[in-house]
């Protein structure tokens, strides 16, 4: 079986999260060919790896969001060329947020028939323009709207006009433009569509869109409904919705996945790569290290928890910070970062930058997420499989891995707090420093936790089920993966 996988901003650029599920994935069934489509930004991102790719995956095909290669050059006058009427009818639902015709909008694209830029540019799109703000947004200044819902189009556009890989799955880790090209692919391509969500796409696009300054009033909303439309298509389409715990599935339903296409399938870890791992030397007996295993970004927000460092550190200063993560992600939130810390006089706080977590985890006595944003953490899972109890936020599935779900009575292994509430943060690190026979407790009870529910033979033998049930295969315990007709090419 041929496998696309389809990711956006991550797998193979960024390391951890949702990057290492993936490669964890492929890695788990060396008997299936793998070919990769990436979304990324622009094209200043091409080929920036961060992974080196396992030898099962074939092919890797990029797309840019933001591409100067519109279309051709040579301009076919002021208009452009007019649209077939079920083209015209696509588009106007699709702007309208009505029952829109994804197919007669895939078709249009196929080939070189219409170029976005053409498009974006021409009449029919301006006028169905004129028409969405009449009926919805006169309130604002037309120019400024004409504008941004060609600069909201630009991306969708640009993705649909490409050529999508044959496979005979299309496994989407989000919906969004991943989930475009995922429909693409299993339309053209007769194809099964399999979607794996981590965090819940379009609630974090939303809250995205909530904080941007870029943004103003009804141009948030025009923004929102634009990715509830891309959700609500590969809902729609997909076999199979995959998400990692209970409430996630429900908010996808809400949302409008099928209540019979959404299934539940933890993350795992490979907690054996995490067992046996070195301690503190005697040099470093006495302090109380934190780990905070992350990639240097926003949605981490770093800030609050060095704020947080800085006043825990007060009462116990003893306390030492290990950041352990990449910087080049974003360097401009890392930098600030970096001279917070400084502000701050911070002498205590590492930045370690990309490091193998292996080498850390043993030695710390604790680990820390502050995000605002999440799904089911790794970091947290590597955290229990090292004995290590955490500090986490209140968000994505963070409450549960620290309390349990509904039957599980081992206790709390960590403090869970409110994001970016810099006193509650800090006080988690001082009770955790000052008490470590109650750390040790945690660490224990995490890590059958862990053990429980989240170990990736778990997690692959899931995926090998789900892999076969779509590949047509129905006795998947005589195989020792998802089988493959031809094998690797």
């Amino acid at each position: 079986m041929r496998v696309c996988i389809v990711s956006e901003g991550c797998y193979p650029y960024t390391v951890g999260g949702v990057s290492g599920w993936v490669h964890s994935m492929i890695k788990a069934f060396p008997d299936l060919e793998f070919v990769l489509v990436n979304i990324v930004s622009t094209r200043e991102q091409r080929g920036k790896f961060s992974y080196e790719l396992p030898e099962n995956v074939t092919e890797a095909y990029e797309i840019y969001l933001q591409d100067d290669d519109w279309g051709p050059r040579r301009r076919r006058g002021r208009w452009g060329r007019r649209l077939k009427e079920r083209e015209h009818e696509a588009l106007r639902s699709l702007m309208l947020n009505r029952q829109v015709d994804w197919d007669a909008l895939f078709e249009m694209f196929r080939g070189r028939r219409i170029w976005p830029d053409e498009l974006l540019m021409g009449e029919d799109f301006f006028r169905i323009a004129v028409e969405v703000y009449q009926e919805q947004y006169t309130q604002i200044m037309f120019s400024d709207f004409l504008w941004t819902l060609r600069s909201m189009y630009v991306p969708l556009f640009l993705v649909m006009k490409q050529e999508v890989p044959q496979a005979d799955l299309y496994h989407c880790v989000a919906t969004g433009y991943a989930g475009i090209v995922g429909s693409m692919g299993a339309y053209f391509h007769k194809g099964r569509l399999l979607l794996s969500e981590h965090g819940i796409y379009t609630r974090e696009r939303e809250e995205e869109m909530i904080r941007a300054a870029w943004l103003d009033g009804l141009y948030k909303n025009i923004w929102i409904e634009q990715f509830k439309k891309m959700s609500a298509l590969v809902y729609r389409r997909a076999d199979v919705v995959t998400s990692l715990y209970a409430r996630a599935r429900r908010l996808q339903i809400e949302l409008g996945c099928p209540p019979e296409k959404a299934r539940i399938i933890p993350n795992g870890i490979d907690a054996e790569r995490l067992s046996r791992l070195p301690g503190k030397s005697p040099e470093e007996e006495g302090w109380v290290y934190v780990g905070a295993i992350l990639r240097v970004t926003p949605v981490k927000d770093v800030k609050t928890m060095l704020r947080a460092f800085a006043d825990a550190k007060k009462t116990v200063p003893a306390l030492k910070l290990w950041v352990m993560g990449t910087l080049k992600e974003d360097q401009e939130y890392a930098q600030e970062c970096l001279e917070l810390a400084q502000a701050l006089e911070l002498r205590d706080v590492v930045f370690t930058g990309d490091v193998d977590i292996r080498e850390y985890l043993g030695r710390m006595d604790f680990t820390i997420l502050t995000s605002i944003s999440e799904g089911q953490p790794l970091t947290v899972l590597e955290s229990y499989a090292a004995e290590k109890p955490v500090i986490v936020t209140d968000v994505g599935c963070c409450r549960e891995l620290v309390y349990g779900e509904e039957g599980d009575s081992l206790g709390p292994a960590g403090i869970l707090t409110h994001i970016m509430n810099q006193q509650e943060i800090a006080a988690a690190m001082v009770e955790l420093a000052r008490n470590p026979e109650e750390r040790a407790a945690m660490g224990r009870r995490g890590f059958r936790r862990m053990q429980a529910k989240h170990r990736l033979e778990d997690m692959r033998r899931a995926y090998a089920a789900l892999y076969a049930e779509l590949s047509g295969e129905r006795d998947a315990d005589s195989r020792n993966t998802a089988a493959s007709a031809g094998g690797v090419r």
